[in-house]
Formats: C-alpha cells, sequence, structure tokens
C-alpha cells in the first residue's frame, strides 16, 4: 500500500479555496473511485468532490469549518501501489442541502472552527508577536481578498508578514500586528502620498451566560456574513426610494397570465420587474458593471446576467438569470422557478452562480414600507422589491384608490453619481408604468 495525497482541485473560476462543509467518510473508511468523501462551500456554489482512487482513507487534513486552499492536500488516501502523487481534479458536482443545524458541531481542536474564530486566534505553538520583515519572506502569500485590502490600506508588505493562519494563510489579524509592530502606524505608500488611518479595534466579546447557545458561523451563512461586511465597508452605499402606480402592470399580467400557464409557466411581477432593469441597464450601461478593486478598475458588461436573490433555508442566495435580454417574459418565468426550485432543494448548478452585474430582491408579501438592500458586491447597483398595496392615488384631478409598489435602490457612489441613479430609477418605473413599452422596445 502506498500513500496518496489528493489536492483540493480548482473547482471553479476565479475560486481560491473551499470551506469544509460536512466530511461523508471518515478516516479508516475504505472508498471507490467518485464515492462521495467531502461537501465544499466555495463563494460560488456548496459542491460534493469523490475519491479519485480505490483505497482508504489514511488521513482528513482538515476539519467541518476549515478554509482548505485550492492545491491544499485534502485526504491522505492508502491505495494499492504506484508512489505518492497529487490527484488529478475529479469533476465536481452540486451537493444536497448543507448539514442541518440539529446536527452536533464537530469539534476544532488545534484549529480554526469559525468566522470570528479565523481573525481572532493563533495556531497552537504559535507566538502572538509579529516577527520583523526580516524574518520571513514569501513570494506568494496566501491571504483572502479581505487581508489584501487591509494590507494595501495600512502600507503593509504581505510578502514580509508571517501567516498565522491555517495553512499558511496570512489573516487580518496578522496584517494588523505587523502594522502596529511598525510603530502603530503603517507605513506611507509609494508616491508620498498619507499613510491610512490604523484599523478599527477588536469588537468586544459577548459575555457568556449558562443559557447561551453557541452556534457556529459556517457554510452558507459564513459566506453572508463575509460578503454583507464586505460590501458595507467598500462600496459607498447611497440609496433612492419611490413608488411604482401598478394598475398598467396587473392588467398587463392577467392579460398573459393564462398563456404562461397553458406554456408550463407561473407568471409573477418579476419577470417583468426583470425586463425593465434590463431595458433601463441598456440605457443606463454604467450600472451594468462591477469594480475591480485590486486594479482600481470599472468593468462595464455587454451581456445581462441579472442576479435572482432567493430565500433558502440555509440562507440568501444569488443565482444568475443568464442573458435575460435574450429571453421571454414566459421564459424568464420558468427560469426563475427552475433557480428557486434548485437552490430551496440546495441542487444549484456552479453555472447558475456568480458573474452577476445587477441584483434584484424581492421581498413578496413582507415588502414592507421601504429597506434598501446591501449592494452585492462587487455589483455596483441592486433593487429591493417591495410588497404591492392598496392606498389612495391621484388620477387626474381625482384620488382614487390605486395599486402602488415600493422600489428601493442601492447604489455604489464611488461610481455612480446621484443623478445617474436617480434617472436609470425613473427609467425602470417609467417602464413598469407603462409596460407596453417593454414589448414595444422588446430586442
Amino acid at each position: 500500500m502506498s500513500k496518496f495525497e489528493f489536492k483540493l482541485p480548482d473547482i471553479g473560476e476565479g475560486v481560491a479555496e473551499g470551506e469544509i462543509v460536512n466530511w461523508l467518510v471518515n478516516e479508516g473508511d475504505d472508498v471507490s473511485e467518485n464515492q462521495e468523501m467531502v461537501e465544499v462551500m466555495t463563494d460560488k456554489a456548496t459542491v460534493t468532490i469523490g475519491a479519485p482512487k480505490t483505497g482508504k482513507v489514511a488521513e482528513r487534513r482538515f476539519k467541518v469549518g476549515d478554509t482548505v486552499p485550492v492545491g491544499e492536500v485534502l485526504v491522505v488516501l492508502e491505495v494499492g501501489g504506484g508512489g505518492e502523487a497529487a490527484a488529478p481534479a475529479p469533476e465536481a458536482k452540486p451537493a444536497p442541502a448543507p448539514a442541518k443545524k440539529n446536527d452536533p458541531p464537530a469539534k476544532a481542536e488545534g484549529t480554526v472552527a469559525s468566522a470570528v474564530g479565523d481573525l481572532r486566534e493563533t495556531l497552537p505553538g504559535m507566538s502572538k508577536a509579529a516577527p520583523a520583515a526580516s524574518d520571513y519572506f514569501s513570494d506568494k502569500p496566501l491571504a483572502a481578498p479581505a487581508t489584501r485590502k487591509l494590507a494595501r490600506e495600512l502600507g503593509v508588505d504581505l510578502k514580509t508578514v508571517a501567516p498565522s493562519g491555517s495553512a499558511g494563510r496570512v489573516t487580518r489579524e496578522d496584517v494588523e500586528r505587523a502594522s502596529s509592530g511598525a510603530g502603530g502606524r503603517a507605513a506611507a505608500p509609494a508616491g508620498g502620498q498619507a499613510p491610512a488611518p490604523a484599523a478599527l479595534p477588536e469588537a468586544p466579546r459577548p459575555a457568556s451566560k449558562e443559557s447561551d447557545e453557541r452556534v457556529p458561523v459556517r457554510g452558507m451563512r459564513k459566506r453572508i456574513w463575509e460578503n454583507m461586511a464586505r460590501s458595507k465597508h467598500t462600496a459607498a452605499h447611497f440609496h433612492y426610494i419611490d413608488e411604482v402606480n401598478c394598475a398598467e402592470l396587473i392588467a398587463m399580467r392577467d392579460r398573459f397570465k393564462p398563456h404562461a400557464e397553458r406554456s408550463g409557466a407561473k407568471l409573477t411581477f418579476l419577470p417583468f420587474l426583470v425586463k425593465a432593469v434590463v431595458s433601463a441597464l441598456k440605457r443606463h450601461p454604467r450600472l451594468n458593471s462591477v469594480v475591480d478593486e485590486a486594479a482600481m478598475e470599472h468593468v462595464i458588461r455587454h451581456n445581462y446576467d441579472i442576479g435572482i436573490a432567493i430565500s433558502t433555508d440555509a440562507g440568501l442566495m444569488v443565482c444568475a438569470l443568464r442573458n435575460a435580454d435574450r429571453l421571454s417574459i414566459v421564459e424568464i418565468a420558468k427560469e426563475i422557478e427552475r433557480l428557486g426550485a434548485a437552490a430551496k432543494a440546495g441542487k444549484v448548478q456552479k453555472e447558475d452562480l456568480g458573474g452577476t452585474s445587477f441584483t434584484i430582491s424581492s421581498l413578496g408579501k413582507l415588502g414592507g414600507l421601504m429597506a434598501p438592500p446591501i449592494i452585492n458586491y462587487p455589483e455596483v447597483g441592486i433593487m429591493g422589491v417591495h410588497a404591492m398595496k392598496r392606498k389612495p392615488v391621484v388620477k387626474g384631478d381625482q384620488i382614487v384608490v390605486g395599486d402602488v409598489m415600493n422600489l428601493s435602490f442601492s447604489f455604489d457612489h464611488r461610481i455612480i453619481d446621484g443623478d445617474v441613479g436617480a434617472g436609470f430609477a425613473q427609467e425602470i418605473i417609467g417602464y413598469l408604468e407603462n409596460p407596453d413599452r417593454l414589448l414595444v422596445e422588446m430586442s
């Protein structure tokens, strides 16, 4: 028998690491080739990875909740014959829903078990004091995007920072220690600019009580934790809220509904909202975009992959409605229904996640008056849809009862000025209040 080190494969474009959601095999188990071994959550999807060879599980290198860089040894197998080698990347397939919240949390001795712990804890045996820059150098330091951003803000060269995170990752705490070790102030960036302000102090931990239940932040909730914090601390949010008179939209939906049902589609108002957004994006192309923070560039997209926020038991997931400009109202309705069913069942395909340039988040019947959404970073705009309500409206010189819906927009003010965001919002409202335009201008 020989040892075979199986490394975490590249499981998606732009994916640099994955979080262990659930182990499906134990050390000592016999496995056959392609047998499901582990569920891994990335920024784009949860996938199940199978065994590359038939053998016995000799060692699992990471625990549930650990973050594993692509290319790091994930599991060691005992196989018959042959020398030790890195495994080829197997085909990854969507995983079933993550472990139920009633499952007992995995133990994590000697490792960082949660998002908070990953930022605060030091590995056993490692000094908390940061070594001098001359004592450590890595040509290709491993660090999360948020950590790299913090290093740029503090003027810290990641190549000279000794890592304390799992698998040699540089953590936020490492960067802050390196910064404070240089006299408590970051070195001035090139070009003579003033140094960035010091990082905020660590938030105090809540005192524990006997009746407390501590739930590790893992899986999709950990991704939401990280992505929402990144968006709020990076994009300069500004909000715009206005209302839509939905009389004509309701009439059009009622006319089309029987035809959609004969085609096997459940026609809600959301497909009309998608079409209105796409039409407005064509008139305001700067909104159909993302930001490249590292390059300080604004990337304008010329395809229309619209993000649709879907509520699941594990948390809010944004699925991609691809090429929405090429789909009919009925085709959009069918695609939204397919994405929603897959998301709720935990079976979303990798190609249905990521790469969007504008997102729609609908609270449906729970819509309330207004709730400006957080931008789905790195996009520059998002639209929140609220409940349709009966209320007094002015029609000509008369006050009548009408159907009104509020829309809440959030924009990244670094890229989108107030008048541009307002003009975009009014364009959408114009399409919804006169939906015949959607048919006349449909490409």
